[in-house]
């Protein structure tokens, strides 16, 4: 049960086989993601999400396939050059430095792309995240763990990256922290200076912000196409639990 996968793709990833351990976990995945558009990655746990995402920034080696960016083919570039190509990767837990203060954390962000400080750039970040302004001298650690996860967000985008990966931001989230990163994915998608590959496990979230998305089932897509396209009858075969 599936859409065709729409066209105009910022990045493309095809028939991508990821195995761990002598175990397969993604048999053959593929799916384009538009430019400007917010891409749901969606399905039950343990299905090869998270697996697809850390392929994708070259944190597992694929057994075969191909991932492509702006029509360069990436997939056999280290972490570092994916980043520097345009990949920014927030994973679950995200994996701050806690023994840096927020500032610190978000000046690693202008540094992975070999920016000094800018000024003009921190500003846009706390526009989406007032918040993070107010404890730039504080410890990541010392942060809650939604404050955390702006911060790793705020992290990622001073990367300026093309294509912004987000593994279950609202994970252990509170309600209003969810709020304000949707609110926050929707003024990025409306600026339009980027791509967003969303996992996420929140239904309404991915509704309420996707354009487009793919269902991964046993470590293959087995439905995608528009946001306007994900039926009842696909929800409760692929993701009702």
């Amino acid at each position: 049960m599936s859409v065709a996968t729409p066209t105009s793709e910022k990045i493309l990833v095809d028939n991508m086989r990821v195995s761990i351990g002598g175990s397969t976990i993604l048999r053959g995945v593929g799916f384009g993601i538009r430019e400007k558009s917010v891409f749901c990655l969606m399905g039950r746990n343990g299905v090869g999400k998270s697996t697809t995402l850390k392929a994708l920034m070259g944190l597992l080696p694929l057994d075969s396939g191909t991932i492509t960016l702006d029509g360069e083919k990436i997939h056999r570039m280290p972490t570092a050059l994916r980043a520097r190509a345009g990949l920014a990767y927030v994973p679950q837990g995200r994996d701050i430095f806690p023994h840096l203060s927020v500032e610190e954390n978000l000046y690693i962000g202008l540094k992975a792309r070999g920016a000094k400080k800018d000024k003009e750039e921190i500003d846009r970040v706390f526009t989406l995240f007032p918040i993070i302004r107010e404890f730039l001298n504080r410890k990541g650690g010392m942060l809650s763990g939604g404050q955390q996860q702006q911060l790793a967000i705020s992290r990622a985008l001073l990367t300026k990256p093309k294509l912004l990966i987000l593994d279950e931001p609202t994970e252990g989230i509170q309600p209003n922290i969810i709020d304000q990163i949707g609110d926050a994915i929707k003024m990025l998608r409306e600026e339009g200076k980027m791509a967003i590959l969303l996992v996420e496990q929140y239904l309404d979230f991915c509704r309420e912000l996707g354009d487009d998305f793919a269902i991964l089932d046993r470590g293959s897509v087995c439905a995608s196409g528009q946001m306007g396209d994900l039926s009842d009858g696909i929800v409760k075969e692929f993701l009702t639990v």
